[in-house]
């Protein structure tokens, strides 16, 4: 089976002087790093967690990690059957569960791409890939929950 790893650099940047001294003294501020992209990301909490609203909280990485890979299988897949995608767009969205004692889970997930395509005569296959997508995602694969999907195929 072929293995393939991944780094990144998460840097803390919130201490503000005093460190962790108590749950309000620090910000959640830190960024995201990969050797040999081009930028980093700039990341905090969640706004609930005394986060800066601004900047990427993880559950808005994960989501977007979600779907990002289920665009690139649908494209690819689309190549494969010969689908020309002009354009695609998707608003997905996602609903986290809080504990009592303060963990938390995501519980669900839906993709809701918007597609553009150049022949009304691949509109049900192009629909029909999305789940096809969902079964090759690897993100979704590393899931303990569904992700659904409620696509738009628009033909230009």
């Amino acid at each position: 089976m072929k293995k393939h790893k991944y780094q990144v650099t998460v840097q803390w940047t919130g201490s503000q002087g005093e460190g962790t001294k108590s749950y309000r003294t620090y910000s959640r501020d830190h960024t995201i790093h990969s050797e040999g992209k081009y930028d980093q990301i700039l990341g905090s909490s969640d706004p609930s967690f005394l986060g800066d609203k601004s900047r990427y909280n993880p559950e808005d990485l994960f989501l977007s990690s979600l779907s990002t890979c289920h665009m690139l299988w649908y494209l690819h897949l689309c190549t494969t059957h010969n689908i020309t995608v002009t354009d695609y767009r998707d608003q997905a969205t996602g609903i986290m569960e809080e504990s009592a004692q303060g963990s938390g889970k995501f519980v669900s997930v839906t993709l809701h791409p918007k597609v553009v395509i150049t022949s009304a005569a691949h509109i049900d296959t192009a629909e029909s890939l999305h789940a096809e997508a969902s079964k090759m995602c690897f993100i979704a694969n590393s899931c303990n929950f569904e992700i659904g999907h409620q696509p738009e195929i628009i033909m230009l």
